[in-house]
């Protein structure tokens, strides 16, 4: 079975195998950035796949080669004009997020390439993800004059608060697969695509064979404690919101995609 959601900028596909193994795949021209629609598409697909009786396990990916996810759309946010419209775009991350948080079945991250601000996120909400040497992370927001507020609860649930900090404060900087997976970030890191596309399908078709209902509740264990994150997200959404409107980030941006 497969679906296919075409955005204005960008689409979301999703297909499921005969052992019930869907695959989420989004794509946008522009490094697979994440603008408004885009995100409020991917979260309300993670949430309609993972209560379809059919599916057993997720795998969440993206499309090309060399990045997973560049993050924000700058686009979208030089064009925010008040703190209200600031907040509802960055509430997109927390949407994602959170439909992960409290999706069912366990998400398998594919990360083939780079994972940028809200990328590194998306990584980060998935519950056991796999990437190429190519997947490196950076958290860049700081360089824009924002911070990664909204991914921060989630990324610092996986590499703890000292490698998060290390992250958002050098936000210049990327840091390499081999580091993320040192910090918890991934379980394992290929040297090429095919051989982690081999590994995803296979882990895959080992959870796709469990008990769903053991799945089920052993992923409540893993995300315990995390019941606030729907007021947490959105009011951390709230701070980049704000920010989002100084002069500060207003230059950074225009700087930034004038390179």
């Amino acid at each position: 079975m497969s679906t296919t959601e075409t955005l204005a900028a960008g689409r979301v596909d999703v297909t499921t195998d005969e052992q019930g193994v869907a695959t989420i795949c989004f794509s946008h021209p522009s490094h697979n950035s994440l603008p408004g629609a885009l995100l409020t598409e991917l979260a309300e697909t993670i949430t309609r796949v993972g209560q379809d009786a059919q599916t057993k396990v997720i795998i969440l990916r993206s499309e090309g080669d060399k990045t997973f996810c560049a993050g924000a759309s700058f686009d979208e946010l030089i064009a925010i004009d008040n703190e209200a419209q600031g907040q509802s775009f960055f509430s997109g991350f927390a949407k994602v997020i959170n439909a992960c948080r409290t999706c069912p079945r366990i998400i398998i991250g594919r990360v083939q390439g780079k994972a940028i601000g809200g990328g590194v996120g998306v990584a980060a909400a998935t519950d056991y993800c796999f990437a190429t040497t190519q997947a490196s992370v950076r958290l860049s927001e700081l360089v824009v004059g924002i911070g990664p507020f909204v991914v921060g609860p989630a990324v610092e649930r996986k590499i703890g608060n000292a490698a998060f900090g290390q992250l958002a404060l050098d936000a210049g900087e990327f840091r390499s697969a081999a580091w993320a997976r040192e910090h918890g970030l991934y379980a394992d890191v290929f040297d090429t695509t095919p051989h982690m596309d081999t590994a995803v399908a296979a882990f895959a078709t080992k959870l796709a064979a469990y008990n769903p209902e053991a799945l089920a509740e052993l992923k409540k264990v893993l995300w315990q404690g995390t019941d606030h994150w729907d007021k947490l997200l959105v009011e951390r959404a709230g701070i980049s919101g704000r920010l989002v409107l100084s002069d500060f980030t207003r230059q950074a941006i225009e700087k930034f995609k004038g390179r």
